[in-house]
């Protein structure tokens, strides 16, 4: 078809055309049919939003994506490319990419009408097929709709009157494609309405001229809730002419977040092959998220992105790259003291509420991370019960006693070598029969950090106190000084 160049090849070719929304319906029918993903690399969605976006498409309906931040909405807009055909035709030249066969513009009209079956074509790709407009309160409805243009009236000596003298929008320029308005309620409520007539009547009227445009476009909206009460809202009128409103969510569990986020990171092979990261780091950078998105001190309706989890777990393989790099090992692996590089991650991330605001932004942070640490580890190991009798026993006594008899405490630096850092926890005997009966199939290369994740969880769970000093973080028995009279 690309080596059809007029519209009388064209017409001898066969070729027929379709409206943007039953080209979407049709392809995606072909690729439900031939059981294909709708729309790769996004996880969770399967059984609640893809679902709802599958029937939106096939009611041919323009689309709002409702979702705190961090929940794919632009993605899916993006991703909606793959359910166009790979080229169209329209006529050369034309600002609004016509239609050969139904002609909108004064131009392609004019032009068919001189040249007929030889009128030139040219073809368009599906990815220069999608116009994306992030709204702001300074848009305008020249900017998006259109607007009369004294140069080009001047330059072709033309009166105000002739229709030729307008200067088209992002809209009518983004004719047969898809056009995507992030952050609706930003959109000014007067500019909002500009938008009536083309979401229902598909046409658009440009400073009083007698002009109907009826464009063939795909709408799709993305709006955060929080936006509704906060910066601005949906015009009512606005809301009804939008056939479908799609609720998006984070995900529901730390294996789909995992996913997302290995996906999603920006990492480097070298820094792969330098640093592992233990399944057991992995899943407590999620959890830390999982924590703040429940967390007291932070605001809920604002939402926790999952682009927290993504570049925190670029700065976690960072910060474990660095500290190699300084003790000079050519290898190593993620450890638990290493969550602290992560801490810039959050905090530019969360908002918090006034609470969180006394608290800093750091301190909830770093207590985000010993939440995430207690609450995996009361999955793996014998919890600890808050009110106990006195003589009874617990899997963790001799870990405590251990430290109990460490007059000077107990230091762990951040930046000592890999040789250094496993002596230093393999003097603690207890930990290894702790890890022998509740976690025997552990990778060996994992060890180390189920032990530093066993001291964490013992200082959450009140057993021992830890103290962090610039170089590092000490452990102590939290009762020991005050015994012995240290």
């Amino acid at each position: 078809m690309k080596d059809i160049k007029t519209l009388g090849e064209l017409k001898k070719a066969g070729y027929k055309s379709k409206y943007i929304k039953d080209e979407l319906r049709d392809n995606l029918i072909q690729k439900i049919k031939n059981k294909e993903t709708t729309f790769e690399g996004v996880h969770g969605y399967e059984n609640t939003v893809i679902p709802e976006l599958e029937r939106a498409i096939l009611s041919r309906h323009n689309i709002n994506l409702l979702g705190l931040r961090g929940q794919a909405k632009t993605r899916l807009a993006r991703l909606m490319l793959n359910l166009l055909d790979e080229y169209i035709p329209y006529v050369e030249g034309s600002e609004i990419n016509d239609d050969p066969f139904q002609p909108i513009s004064r131009y392609a009209k004019e032009l068919i009408n001189e040249k007929g079956d030889k009128t030139p074509i040219s073809w368009l790709h599906r990815s220069e097929r999608f116009a994306e407009k992030l709204a702001t309160p300074d848009v305008t409805v020249a900017d998006i709709i259109g607007d009369v243009d004294p140069i080009k009236a001047a330059n072709l000596k033309l009166s105000y009157a002739d229709d030729r003298v307008i200067h088209y929008g992002m809209i009518p320029r983004a004719n047969r494609c898809i056009f995507v308005i992030n952050e609706l309620p930003d959109l000014q409520a007067r500019i909002q309405v500009a938008l009536f007539n083309i979401l229902q009547e598909g046409d658009v009227q440009i400073r009083g001229f007698k002009l109907r445009l009826p464009l063939d476009i795909q709408f799709l909206f993305t709006a955060n809730p929080e936006d509704y009460t906060n910066r601005g809202s949906i015009v009512t009128p606005l809301k009804d002419r939008i056939g479908s409103q799609i609720l998006t969510h984070y995900p529901a569990d730390i294996e789909t977040a995992r996913l997302i986020t290995e996906q999603e990171a920006r990492v480097l092979e070298s820094q792969t092959q330098s640093v592992k990261v233990p399944d057991l780091a992995k899943d407590l950078l999620e959890q830390i998220v999982f924590e703040a998105r429940e967390s007291e001190y932070i605001d809920a309706k604002s939402g926790v992105s999952a682009r927290l989890s993504i570049t925190a777990f670029e700065n976690l393989l960072s910060t474990a790259e660095r500290r190699a790099l300084k003790s000079g090992d050519d290898k190593t692996t993620v450890r638990l003291s290493d969550f602290v590089g992560i801490i810039p991650s959050i905090t530019g991330k969360v908002e918090l509420v006034y609470e969180g605001e006394q608290e800093g932004a750091a301190v909830v942070a770093y207590n985000l991370i010993g939440e995430a640490v207690k609450t995996l580890f009361e999955e793996s190991f014998p919890k600890i019960s808050k009110l106990k009798k006195q003589d009874e026993e617990s899997p963790y006594d001799d870990i405590v006693s251990w430290f109990f008899n460490q007059k000077d405490g107990f230091e762990l630096l951040d930046e000592m070598t890999d040789k250094e850092y496993k002596a230093i926890l393999d003097s603690i005997s207890p930990l290894d029969d702790l890890l022998s009966e509740y976690q025997p199939d552990i990778n060996k290369e994992d060890t180390y950090f189920e032990k530093e994740f066993v001291l964490w969880s013992l200082v959450e769970l009140k057993l021992l106190s830890k103290f962090r000093f610039t170089e590092g973080t000490q452990f102590k028995d939290p009762y020991g000084s005050f015994i012995s009279g240290i």
